[in-house]
């Protein structure tokens, strides 16, 4: 093999001149991954996206430039690429063909006016809690959560209220897929004892588990069936939510909790583990 001449690009893992062009699934798959490589880091220039996302300069650039065609991506000169206009379309379409965010809003944000506190909404996507919506917070506390962000179920409140109704066996499965626990966090034992008791009262909290100093209280949505298809929390920083007011907070965000699922068809009647 005749080694590279100086000042060639090197071939990436994904192509060399014996390798058949990628198959148009394998094509959108990478500009999938293109997309969220530019979610996570902002403006990018190419050459780090080219390295992040393990292709070449070429192949990168050829992915890049379809999605600035229909708008997916946006192009700044000397400084790369960033989020296009057409995600904003198709985010906001998207969002208003989802009934559950439609329904909950007046929901939450009478919680919120009465609270003041960040709250969320959320759906459990892949054994993670999904967050579809989030009203900040008066108190200028910063919580990083956003919409659009796949938190722990373990570790969160949301998370914890979203599988209420699963099995110490499901339960016992979400705490091990996580890892190792944090140093202070609660052990298996200590954490599914805690989930019998969250699912008794339908409750929720997150006590500095997954955000240092943030404290929250959260409550299932249920469903006409009477499953659980969404969740709520109030979050807060832990000097405004000692555990005084997390138990003053249980019965506003439950009766939030259900108000939505009473919009949304539900009886009152859980459904039977």
């Amino acid at each position: 093999m005749k080694p590279a001449s100086r000042g060639a690009e090197p071939v990436a893992a994904d192509e060399s001149a014996t390798t058949k062009s990628p198959s148009g699934s394998q094509t959108l798959f990478r500009g999938l991954d293109l997309l969220d490589v530019v979610a996570e880091s902002g403006t990018i220039a190419l050459p780090a996206l080219a390295k992040q996302l393990g292709l070449t300069r070429s192949t990168t650039h050829r992915l890049a430039t379809a999605l600035v065609e229909r708008r997916l991506l946006s192009q700044a000169p000397r400084e790369g690429y960033s989020l296009g206009s057409k995600l904003l379309e198709l985010g906001y379409l998207a969002s208003q063909q989802m009934d559950l965010p439609r329904i909950a809003r007046p929901h939450l944000e009478k919680l919120w006016e009465e609270t003041e506190d960040t709250v969320h909404l959320g759906v459990l996507d892949d054994d993670r809690a999904l967050y579809l919506d989030k009203l900040t917070g008066r108190r200028r506390i910063n919580i990083s959560s956003r919409v659009g962000d796949r938190q722990p179920i373990r570790s969160t409140g949301l998370g914890k209220a979203l599988v209420l109704d699963d099995t110490e066996d499901r339960w016992r499965t979400l705490y091990r897929s996580e890892g190792q626990a944090l140093p202070g966090a609660p052990d298996e034992k200590q954490w599914i004892d805690w989930m019998r008791d969250y699912s008794k009262r339908g409750i929720a909290f997150d006590l500095e588990e997954n955000e240092d100093r943030i404290r929250c209280v959260a409550a299932p949505i249920r469903g006409a069936s009477g499953q659980i298809v969404g969740a709520i929390s109030v979050s807060g920083a832990a000097q405004y939510m000692d555990d005084d007011r997390m138990t003053t907070l249980v019965d506003d965000v439950r009766d939030t909790a259900n108000a939505i699922g009473r919009d949304l068809g539900w009886n009152g009647k859980r459904l039977a583990r």
